[in-house]
């Protein structure tokens, strides 16, 4: 990998041990320590979210604008004035109003970082996120390890933990990517091109496939809100579940030795990782509607552990492929604003379903999402495949 790339890996590390810190925890400091339910406890998450989607998008315009090294210290700074301001005042119903501001100012970073790593390793293709993912899974085994740890003592530490990682991502961030510059390259499509697609057409494309990315998220995200309360009531410590979220990052780090030789079956088809990888999300779900202690979570764990490796960090390699050149950005903005989007509505979906119904309607729901979801993956590239016929018949004889 290019130095430049190590760098953008260190630094997306750190900002993610970060907060790792908190997020885990987020549900259930809401529900236990401030009183809240869990459809309110939803709602706050909903709103970081919400704000993370629109960092998320404007992030991704102020690279294409800015440069990615303005664009991150922007996101940077709102970020750390806003954990300066929940580490004193942490209490509602200041804690989901800095909650939400952080969103926004973490939801600036990614899309620049994603951008960033595809422009400086061009020749490494799906490498240059899978270093990312990796990178952010590192950080979450180490931030919620330590996370659940620090909360048994107190909740306090915890935020005074996450801002002074956030500080050390700044320096990281300041001096480090001053000088890191993205190659443009020629972007060519997920399938091959003998004219040159619209933009248009690409767009819609890429809508499609994160439509069903988005599903995959509303699922995923019950980890951390529904499920995670939920193992509390069934007498899971909370060390415990902090232990799933470390076992999940050290897995992705741990597995990409097993993972890589399968990748290579799949060869350039893309689909084939993102459909395989949705499956296995659906097995490990049903295998948690049936669990009743931390050893049937922790085998769902694992297996959604895997389910993601495939899924992640192939999205974004296929939204780089169809970037045009100058729109990386806002591209991986997209794709960064809608597993945003799927974490803003998961809790308040699955809180709701769960409050007003049970855990057990909410695993059957979900099911049936991710089968939504394999069918938009299977068809997101029928626009470009539709285009190209279009223009070879146009071509005179």
């Amino acid at each position: 990998m290019p130095k430049s790339l190590w760098m953008l890996v260190i630094g997306m590390m750190v900002n993610v041990t970060g907060s790792s810190f908190l997020w885990p925890l987020n549900a259930i400091y809401m529900h236990d320590h401030l009183g809240k339910s869990l459809s309110v406890a939803g709602i706050v998450l909903m709103l970081n979210s919400a704000a993370s989607v629109l960092g998320n998008l404007l992030g991704g315009s102020f690279y294409d604008k800015f440069g990615g090294y303005r664009t991150i210290l922007i996101g940077v700074f709102i970020t750390i004035f806003s954990l300066i301001g929940m580490t004193f005042w942490h209490e509602w119903p200041t804690y989901a109003i800095f909650l939400t501001v952080i969103g926004f100012g973490s939801g600036i970073i990614p899309p620049a970082i994603f951008a960033m790593a595809g422009s400086v390793w061009k020749e490494g293709g799906r490498k240059a996120f899978n270093a990312i993912y990796i990178a952010q899974n590192f950080g979450v085994a180490v931030g919620s390890a330590l996370g659940g740890f620090v909360a048994s003592f107190s909740f306090d530490y915890i935020f005074i933990a996450n801002l002074l990682m956030f500080i050390v991502f700044f320096f990281i961030s300041f001096f480090g990517y001053r000088n890191i510059k993205s190659e443009q390259g020629n972007h060519t499509s997920v399938i091959h091109e003998k004219k040159p697609i619209k933009n248009k057409t690409k767009f819609i494309s890429l809508m499609i496939l994160c439509a069903g990315y988005l599903l995959c998220w509303v699922g995923y995200v019950q980890w951390q809100s529904t499920i995670a309360t939920y193992t509390q009531e069934i007498n899971i410590s909370l060390s415990q579940y902090s232990m799933l979220w470390t076992i999940n990052g050290a897995l992705i780090v741990l597995g990409q030795p097993l993972l890589n030789p399968i990748m290579k079956l799949f060869g350039t088809n893309l689909k084939g990782p993102i459909i395989t990888g949705i499956v296995i999300f659906m097995c490990s779900f049903g295998i948690a509607s049936f669990a009743s202690d931390f050893k049937g979570f922790l085998t769902a764990m694992i297996i959604l552990t895997i389910g993601e490796m495939f899924v992640w960090p192939t999205v974004p390699t296929i939204a780089d492929k169809l970037a045009p050149k100058g729109k990386e950005g806002f591209f991986q903005g997209i794709v960064n604003s809608t597993a945003t989007g799927g974490r803003m509505i998961g809790p308040l979906l699955g809180g709701i379903l769960v409050d007003v119904y049970s855990m057990s309607l909410l695993f059957k729901a979900l099911i049936v999402l991710l089968i939504v979801s394999i069918i938009l993956s299977l068809i997101y590239d029928r626009p470009l495949k539709s285009k190209s016929k279009v223009d070879k018949q146009s071509i005179p004889m």
